[in-house]
């Protein structure tokens, strides 16, 4: 069963804020907002929750950093020690201090690789996938607000009238 979706367009970002502000207290549900660059405050007007890519980057991080000791005891102290330096390469503690910007690097390449396909995959930005844009307007200069309409849809174009939109339109999805 196809559902009905009124968009509404706006082309300023405060009004577009203030727009969401009114359509969340008279309890729509708000689908998806499209807007040309990042709106400050807008994820909480829709009341979205946080995010929690940095929980994700901090635990890829220590994986990163668990590769490193690993790689590092099994290469320069089990499977091949050498003397380099004149430093003992029979304890991987005494050696770790030479270790650390191997260390940091790997914490790093792997927290920022991974967090890059972690977002891709929560996005659900896969290759070749077709575009969700619903009007190309919203990658130049207008924002687009998407609100399910059910049976509610006469008052909610005469909700988004109110708010300033510039153009309304009602399509099936």
């Amino acid at each position: 069963m196809a559902s009905k979706v009124v968009q509404a367009f706006y082309n300023d970002d405060d009004i577009l804020l203030l727009a969401v502000k009114k359509v969340k207290e008279a309890k729509y549900h708000i689908e998806e907002v499209y807007t040309p660059f990042p709106v400050h405050g807008l994820d909480k007007a829709m009341g979205l929750a946080p995010t929690r890519i940095a929980i994700a980057a901090f635990i890829y991080g220590l994986i990163g950093l668990s590769v490193a000791i690993v790689m590092m005891n099994f290469i320069m102290i089990q499977d091949w020690p050498q003397d380099i330096g004149g430093k003992p390469s029979f304890s991987y503690l005494e050696n770790m201090p030479a270790f650390v910007p191997i260390m940091f690097e790997l914490t790093v390449f792997f927290a920022a690789h991974l967090m890059v396909i972690t977002f891709y995959m929560r996005s659900k930005l896969w290759p070749f996938k077709k575009a969700e844009n619903p009007d190309v307007r919203s990658t130049d200069d207008h924002f687009v607000m998407e609100i399910l309409a059910g049976d509610h849809e006469s008052d909610i174009i005469e909700l988004l009238s109110e708010t300033g939109a510039v153009e309304i339109k009602s399509e099936e999805k």
